[in-house]
């Protein structure tokens, strides 16, 4: 009877410890009764990401992160060991991304499965990348806000600075002077334009008149137009007739001719001829004048005493 107790004891003792070494494991992240493989991922940064968080794939968890250790040439990359606990075929060319899975900012691993045909293996590498964080999501969202507000404050503070040089002293003083020409201006207008209406009031009557007399015109133009026409085409007669005189030659002849006249003028004003004598000469003016009073003379003696120069006799 002691002999069996000694052996439920030793065999207690035994379980106690394979379940300690099984709990261990489990919380290392690592299970003992299945077969696991595990993959690598090398990341610059790894954002937070610690052993034990988990890895999924289409959201459902197949393994967690083994450990996580710097690269051994110390180039400060970081390799993350992955434990994958599912036989789901895992193409090589898969992507491990590091995510937030909530919103307190925790992480864990999720694979994109690639399309390649050849599977990883135990110990094959896979091509990482980092998700950005809630952090940068927001930043990227709040950055296209925080430019549009430092520019709208940019524009509020010279929009002060205006005001404040447009409000002091001498700028209030210079915009009511300028207000009140633009008064004086409009007033100016005004009156302008109250003249130019008078205007037009009084020269409508003329202008009503002056189309009236411009409508005739054009009316009388229209009655005419076949004398018009006649018109015209006896100018066009006169213009070919003149065309066709030999105006050169006209000319010419009338220049001789005047000049003819010139000579003969030039010798009656020297007193050469009986027209020279007559215009020039004062004796053959009077001998002629004394003979027109003869002549009159004896025709008044002979109108007086016609029995003196003609004599009748009936026998």
């Amino acid at each position: 009877m002691k002999i069996r107790k000694e052996y439920f004891i030793g065999l207690f003792f035994i379980i106690a410890i394979a379940l300690f070494i099984w709990g261990f494991n489990f919380l290392k992240g690592r299970n003992v009764f299945t077969n696991e493989k595990s993959l690598y991922g090398i990341y610059d940064e790894v954002g937070g990401l610690t052993k034990s968080n988990p890895v999924s794939i289409h959201g459902l968890q197949i393994g967690q992160v083994k450990d996580i250790y710097f690269e051994q040439s110390m180039s400060g990359e970081l390799v993350v060991v992955l434990s994958i606990n599912n036989d789901f075929p895992i193409p090589l060319n898969s992507v491990a991304e590091i995510y937030s899975s909530n919103l307190m900012g925790s992480k864990a691993v999720k694979i994109i499965p690639g399309n390649s045909d050849v599977i990883a293996k135990d110990g094959d590498t896979l091509q990482t990348t980092i998700e950005g964080s809630l952090k940068d999501a927001v930043n990227q969202q709040v950055q296209p806000i925080k430019l549009k507000a430092e520019s709208l404050i940019e524009a509020v503070d010279s929009i002060v600075v205006v005001f404040q040089t447009i409000f002091n002293e001498n700028a209030r003083e210079n915009l009511k002077n300028s207000f009140e020409n633009i008064k004086y201006t409009l007033g100016n207008l005004e009156r302008t334009t109250s003249t130019i209406d008078t205007f037009v009031v009084i020269e409508q009557v003329r202008l009503g008149e002056a189309i009236s007399n411009l409508e005739k015109i054009t009316k009388n133009l229209d009655e005419n137009k076949d004398n018009i026409s006649t018109i015209l085409a006896n100018f066009s007669a006169i213009s070919d007739s003149l065309k066709k005189a030999d105006i050169p030659a006209t000319v010419v002849n009338a220049n001789k001719s005047i000049e003819k006249l010139f000579s003969i003028l030039d010798k009656i004003d020297r007193g050469e001829g009986s027209t020279g004598l007559l215009v020039n000469s004062d004796s053959l003016y009077l001998h002629l004048s004394k003979s027109a009073s003869d002549l009159n003379l004896l025709l008044e003696d002979i109108r007086e005493n016609p029995k003196k120069y003609v004599k009748f006799s009936v026998f």
